[in-house]
């Protein structure tokens, strides 16, 4: 990958991880394959294919337009979730362990198998959402690891939002109440002035 690309990559995993303040609750990974890369190999290595993805992401792969966009996504997916679990390729994780299926609806998602499986319930991951998209070039995809404790925090952070959105409910009440009083009271010295005007 080119030194620009790589750079890319890591200031959208840095920017995300600032955001994330729950250490190791939430993991992002976000990989970018360049599609000219993946038709190359593809086409000097027709068993890479096989090799890498399962028989349902061939097909799916080979029955579209331009296979080696749906090749390149995928395996850029791959890669983003080994990220977002922070283990890479390595502990025992192959890359036919991690396969993008896609619902009734065409929603791209993660089934992770053997040694992933094993290290994602490990570390108590519950949610594995996915994210692809494509140019005319590359090929992006776009992953994070939920665990339990990412959505305890969620939740809290719901609570503070309700706790803030009450007390900014009792403060405009108080700031009614004062505007109140003091329209009443303005209107009373306006009278006092109209009065001394009269007189």
């Amino acid at each position: 990958m080119p030194a620009r690309k790589e750079e890319t990559v890591r200031a959208v995993e840095n920017a995300a991880a600032a955001s994330f303040p729950i250490d190791g609750a939430v993991g992002l990974g976000v990989d970018i394959v360049e599609i000219a890369r993946m038709k190359k190999i593809l086409e000097r290595t027709p068993s890479f294919a096989r090799k890498v993805f399962s028989c349902e992401e061939c097909c799916y792969c080979e029955d579209t337009a331009a296979p080696e966009v749906h090749f390149a996504t995928r395996f850029a997916a791959k890669e983003a979730v080994v990220k977002a679990l922070g283990t890479g390729f390595t502990r025992g994780i192959g890359v036919r362990d991690i396969e993008v299926k896609r619902s009734s609806k065409g929603r791209p998602y993660v089934v992770l198998s053997g040694r992933a499986k094993q290290i994602a319930q490990e570390m108590g991951v519950r949610e594995l959402p996915i994210s692809l998209s494509y140019t005319h070039t590359d090929a992006v995809a776009c992953a994070l690891a939920i665990t339990e404790d990412s959505r305890k925090a969620a939740e809290e952070r719901v609570d503070q939002k309700a706790e803030l959105a009450k007390r900014f409910k009792e403060a405009r009440a108080m700031l009614d109440e004062i505007d109140a009083l003091a329209g009443g009271a303005t209107g009373d010295v306006a009278a006092a002035d109209g009065e001394e005007a009269l007189a």
